[in-house]
């Protein structure tokens, strides 16, 4: 089984990469982007063949390594 983690920052966690990439998209042209957010995209394959006991089990992985649930947020899928 395989397993998306798209991690992202939570709303009003100032996000420094995205506003670098907000202002360098402007200095290309593109006047019409007005905020950015930047994250990260995790695949995993897994052993797992429950999807409940898969998707628990990368949860705590988010919880544990994949994601700083203090300015994070993160969603896990089940491919």
């Amino acid at each position: 089984m395989k397993a998306r983690v798209t991690v992202m920052l939570k709303t009003g966690v100032l996000d420094p990469q995205g506003e670098a990439v907000r202002h360098a998209l402007g200095s290309l042209g593109f006047q019409g982007v007005t905020g950015v957010r930047q994250g990260k995209v995790i695949e995993l394959d897994l052993a797992e063949t429950d999807r409940a006991r898969a998707e628990a089990d990368v949860k705590a992985m988010c919880d544990k390594l994949l994601a700083n649930t203090v300015i994070e947020s993160y969603r896990v899928e089940l491919l």
